[in-house]
Parts: C-alpha cells; sequence; structure tokens
C-alpha cells in the first residue's frame, strides 16, 4: 500500500548550484509566509557560519503544502566534506532533485551526491537551474549529466529521468528553457515532482518501524531524534522499543514517546491525536540517549533496520588544550576535561567525525571527511569559547595487500587558457594525473584530474596566487591508490620569533624585506611564534620586537618616508592550510595564531641536528 498524500523528497547538488534559494522560493510560493511578513535569503541556512560562509552545512528538513498533498523537502550541503549529512538525508526520502547550473554542468560532488542517489535506488528529477545566467547552455550541461549518468552505471530505468528547467531565484519553472521567464511560479516544478516522486509505500499489518536519521535538541524536552517512519503508526504516550545501531546483539529497550512532532513550513508541531504513520518524517523525545541509525520499533515485535552507513574518514588533524604562552588569556574554556566533552558531543550528532584518542592526555585525533569540515568544527569550538592548539591536517592511509593506499581526489578546475599552462605545471608537480580538458569558448578551460588529497592541502591559496584570483577549483573523494611518494606543498620558511614581547613597526619594516608578515604592530608575540612567510625555504628566527634606538644625532635619511605594508591575516581555513609537518596553529576567540609545536629556539636546533646526523648515517650505510 502507499500514502497517496505525502512526498518525501531530497534536494541536491554540487555547491552553490541553488539548492537552498529553490528551496526559498518552493517555501514562499506554499503561502508559508504573510504577505507583508520579511524574510532573511536562504531561509534554510539557519547557522551565522552558514550565513557567513554562503553554504549549506547541516541538512535540514520542512515540509510544504501542495494542494491535498504534504511535501517532506530535506535540503542538503553541497560540499563532500559534509557527505555524512547528504548520505542521512537519503535515508529519510523516496527521491531526489537533483540541481545542476545551467552554465557550469555537473562538477565532482555532482558526482558524489548523485552517485550517493543512485546506490541507494532512489529516483531522481534533474533540475537545470539558472538559465536566466548570460552564460547559460542548459542542452550542453543536460548531455553532460547524460554523460554523468552512464559513467556512473545508471540503469536503464534510472537513466530515464524528467527534466525541469528553472530560475529558483525569481521562482519560476518550465519544460524548456526558453519558457521559464514566461512562466509566473514553480508549478511545473511541483507537478513533475509529484508525478514522478514515488509516495511512500508500506504494509498494512507491518508493525511499527522508524529510523533515527537525525538529531536535534530542545530547550523543554532534550534530545529528539528526527525518524523516518517506514511502517505501522507511533503516537505520543505510546511504548517502543529502541534498538542500538551500534549493539545490534542487545536486547531492545523500551522506551516512552514522551513528545511526537511534525513539520509544518519551519516549524515544528504536534502531531497530534492522529499521530504518525508511514511516510511521515517527525521528531521524538523522551529517549535523552538516543543515537543516530538506531531504530525505534513495536515493543512486541521489534525489528531493527539497517543502520545509516558512511564513508571512511579521509583527513585526521590533533585538537588539544592551548598550551601556548598567551593561553588563557582570550577564552573561558580551556581544560582537557571540557575539549573532550566538547568533541564527544560532536560525534553525537556528525556521523562522519570520529575522535581517538593521543599519547598526550590533553590532545585528541579527529578525524573527517575533509579539511572544510574539521575547519567548521574548529570555527564552532572557538566561537563557543575555546582555546585549542591544532595541529596540521593529516590524510590518513591504509594498508592494501601489504602496500600503503591514500585518498585520491577528482579535480575540477576552471581558469583562463591564459593560466593553462602554469596550472598544469603546478598540479603535475603534486602528483597530479590530468583526465580531460575542454575549452568553454569564452576564453576559459576546464581540466579534470585525479590528485591525491595531501597534494590539495594549501593548492587552492597557491592556485588563487598563480592565476591572480581567477581559479575556480571543486574536488570530491574519487577513491584509494597506491602511495604516490613525497610531495612538497610549501616551498617557502616561516619567519619564527625568537623571543616574547610586543611587536615593534621599526622591526617589521626591516623583516618585511625578508618575506609576507602575519601581523602587525603591537601585537604579542612568543618565542616560536610563526610571524610572516619567509622568501626562501629554509625557516628564520627574527626579533619582531627590536625598536628603533634614539640618539641626539639626526639621521640623514629621518625625512625618508618608510610604509608598513599591511599584515597578511590568515583565516582558520588558511593557517591550516599553511602549516608545515613541525607547526601548528592556537586558536581562540580573538585571534588565530601559527606557532612551531616546539617553542624553544634551542630544542628546535638539536631536533634539526638529530634529523641531520639520522641522514648522514642512512647515506653512509
Amino acid at each position: 500500500m502507499k500514502r497517496a498524500d505525502i512526498r518525501n523528497v531530497a534536494i541536491v547538488a554540487h555547491v552553490d548550484h541553488g539548492k537552498t534559494t529553490l528551496v526559498d522560493a518552493m517555501l514562499r510560493q506554499s503561502g508559508v509566509f504573510r504577505a507583508n511578513e520579511e524574510v532573511a535569503e536562504r531561509v534554510m541556512d539557519s547557522t551565522d557560519l552558514e550565513r557567513e560562509k554562503g553554504i549549506t552545512i547541516l541538512a535540514k528538513n520542512t515540509a510544504v503544502r501542495y494542494g491535498d498533498l504534504t511535501v517532506n523537502i530535506v535540503d542538503t550541503p553541497g560540499h563532500a566534506d559534509f557527505g555524512g549529512e547528504v548520505e542521512r538525508a537519503l535515508t529519510m526520502v523516496d527521491g531526489v532533485l537533483l540541481l545542476v547550473d545551467a552554465s557550469e554542468g555537473p562538477l565532482p560532488q555532482t558526482r558524489f551526491v548523485l552517485r550517493k542517489s543512485l546506490e541507494a535506488k532512489l529516483p531522481v528529477v534533474l533540475v537545470v537551474n539558472k538559465v536566466d545566467r548570460s552564460d547559460a547552455r542548459p542542452a550542453e550541461v543536460l548531455d553532460a549529466v547524460y554523460d554523468l549518468f552512464i559513467d556512473l552505471g545508471a540503469g536503464e530505468e534510472q537513466i530515464e529521468f524528467p527534466v525541469v528547467f528553472c530560475n529558483g531565484r525569481s521562482g519560476q519553472a518550465a519544460l524548456a528553457p526558453e519558457d521559464v521567464a514566461s512562466s509566473p511560479d514553480l508549478k511545473v516544478l511541483f507537478d513533475v515532482l509529484v508525478e514522478h516522486i514515488p509516495a511512500p509505500h508500506y504494509s498494512e499489518d507491518h508493525p511499527f518501524q522508524a529510523l533515527v536519521a537525525n538529531l536535534d535538541a530542545s530547550p523543554y524536552v532534550g534530545r529528539l531524534a528526527v525518524c523516518r517512519v517506514h511502517q505501522g503508526w507511533v503516537h505520543k504516550g505510546d511504548t517502543v522499543a529502541w534498538c542500538r545501531a551500534g549493539s545490534p546483539d542487545e536486547a531492545p529497550v523500551r522506551a516512552r514517546v514522551a513528545e511526537l512532532y511534525k513539520t509544518q513550513a519551519l516549524q515544528r508541531v504536534d502531531a497530534g491525536p492522529e499521530g504518525a504513520g508511514p511516510g511521515d518524517i517527525v521528531a521524538i523525545a523522551g529517549i535523552p540517549e538516543i543515537m543516530i541509525g538506531d531504530t525505534l520499533a513495536d515493543p512486541t515485535d521489534p525489528r531493527p533496520l539497517p543502520g545509516v552507513r558512511v564513508d571512511e574518514p579521509a583527513i585526521s588533524m590533533t585538537i588539544g588544550t592551548n598550551t601556548s604562552p598567551l593561553a588563557g588569556k582570550e577564552g573561558q574554556k580551556m581544560t582537557a576535561r571540557l575539549v573532550k566533552g566538547r568533541l564527544d558531543a560532536e560525534t553525537v550528532g556528525n556521523v562522519s567525525v570520529r575522535v581517538l584518542p593521543t599519547e598526550r592526555p590533553d590532545t585528541w585525533e579527529v578525524q573527517g571527511r575533509g579539511e572544510l569540515a574539521l575547519a567548521v568544527l574548529v570555527e564552532l569550538m572557538r566561537r563557543e569559547g575555546f582555546e585549542l592548539t591544532v595541529g596540521k591536517p593529516r590524510v590518513l592511509t591504509k594498508l592494501v595487500d601489504g602496500k600503503v593506499f591514500e585518498p585520491v581526489e577528482r579535480v575540477s578546475l576552471d581558469v583562463p587558457e591564459e593560466h593553462l599552462g602554469t596550472v598544469t605545471q603546478l598540479l603535475a608537480s603534486r602528483k597530479g594525473r590530468m583526465q580531460h580538458v575542454v575549452s568553454h569558448g569564452s576564453g576559459w578551460a576546464r581540466t579534470d584530474w585525479l590528485v591525491p588529497s595531501r597534494a590539495l592541502i594549501g593548492l587552492r591559496s597557491q592556485l588563487l596566487t598563480e592565476t591572480k584570483g581567477t581559479a575556480q577549483l571543486h574536488h570530491v573523494l574519487e577513491g584509494w591508490e597506491p602511495w604516490a611518494g613525497e610531495i612538497r606543498t610549501r616551498q617557502n620558511g616561516s619567519l619564527v620569533a625568537d623571543r616574547r614581547g610586543k611587536s615593534a613597526t621599526y622591526a617589521l619594516i626591516n623583516l618585511q624585506e625578508r618575506g609576507t608578515m602575519f601581523i602587525g604592530p603591537g601585537e604579542e608575540v612568543y618565542e616560536g611564534m610563526v610571524v610572516g612567510e619567509n622568501a626562501r625555504r629554509e625557516d628564520m628566527d627574527v626579533n619582531p620586537t627590536k625598536e628603533r634606538k634614539l640618539t641626539n644625532m639626526r639621521s640623514s635619511t629621518a625625512e625618508e618616508l618608510v610604509r608598513l605594508t599591511p599584515p597578511r591575516v590568515l583565516s582558520l581555513e588558511q593557517a591550516l592550510e599553511f602549516l608545515r609537518e613541525d607547526e601548528c596553529a592556537e586558536v581562540t576567540p580573538v585571534a588565530v595564531r601559527l606557532r612551531k609545536v616546539l617553542l624553544a629556539q634551542a630544542d628546535r636546533a638539536r631536533l634539526r641536528a638529530r634529523a641531520r646526523d639520522q641522514e648522514a648515517v642512512l647515506v653512509s650505510d
């Protein structure tokens, strides 16, 4: 049987192809907002960090009414770093809307989300968005999407997908690109969605089953388990069987549904006396320790559902308490207990993050999908008042038949054709292998590469420098390949402070001839702190606190005006990309500082001497 009054759909796409903007338009046209209500753009991006970065980080669901139907829509992230959110979202829906930019076409993360959708055997409705762009090429993009389906091994049924052309920002859709501008609304999109996304199916006599796909929290009722009901019905006050995904052999625990909520537009409302049935996406309160992947079932006949499976982490870095001389001056949360508690809390709601102990009691290894996902976690923690020491991101490896394998990324790079040679040389030096190159005919070229994940650390900044800020880089995990050998990702050394004090203008004017400075005058520095990037390959210990000596003699050059170049202020992501093996980042609510792992100049000198001695012994042997 099927619930003909419900449709559950996820919107998936490459980052910045218009998912959240389209959801905005669907909400507006379904009458969610009052005529005079002021609503922010990208209303589904509800966190400060999502609005600042202009990306979706967490998958969220909303519900709109279309005639007699309830359409549950799950907005998903486009970044592959947040792929765990996509995989969780796909467990809640019966089909997907695949958005593709009418100019850019399918990109690496389009491949990622489509592959996950095809593996889940979900029907796809293609939405070619942004057809109003001056450089839109909808026919070519449609052909490229067909090629992508074939490349991903789509079956005959899967490749026969409907196509809708859309301008998400203005809320217009049509079956032909030339008709979008004259379309009054998104009715065509809603009609195709209702026709091609199947209604939830269920068995009439099947006992209750619901899979926990997300977690949320309420200040009034505590932890909320966001579930997709697969079979049966549930009501507020019912007793259910809680089946833990991590302990399949453990007997189910009886629990009570304290509160049962459904989603209407952007709000949760009480499900009422009718409760929730097959296909409904609900939030259940009353089970404080429930986790993602757990099953809620009929206590008289508990039948656990398969848990949520996510891809393995590919990147790790260490996160620990702040150990710099400035520790405790800028944050409120500095103890190992608080840091460990926050990291453990992250693993509850983020299925793609793992936290492992290290040799140090105040430091932990945090593993995730990518650099951005881990940088977002650190950014959230610093905003919560934590002071942290963050290590250099490293790729995870695994042994296959006695050989070391490393993660490899599929990279898509759009650059002006004049920079194509420079970019090719840069990626080739990082063990990249070009797969495909095509010219758009407008002075731009797109190249596709397979590149080791570790070679991408620090690549974005270097690309922007080499291409005068024009390069557009997108990448997604492709698989695992044998270790590619040594890759030098940063050519220049660091300028390292050799003492503690406040930086002086006189010292910085002299030092800026040596390289690029990261600090300005009057900033607190300490021994071992990285204050700039050296123009040469090796590190250099410098004194940024040196002040001008005052004498009674007037200098012949006293009237000359010497300008201090503004410092290069690194964001958290840029700081993590800049780090070398012997460096780490001090992250506080106020600042991001780079430093050496060993602060004392003498300790670092001894370590270098020991390394040279060991190298000499190996050469002699």
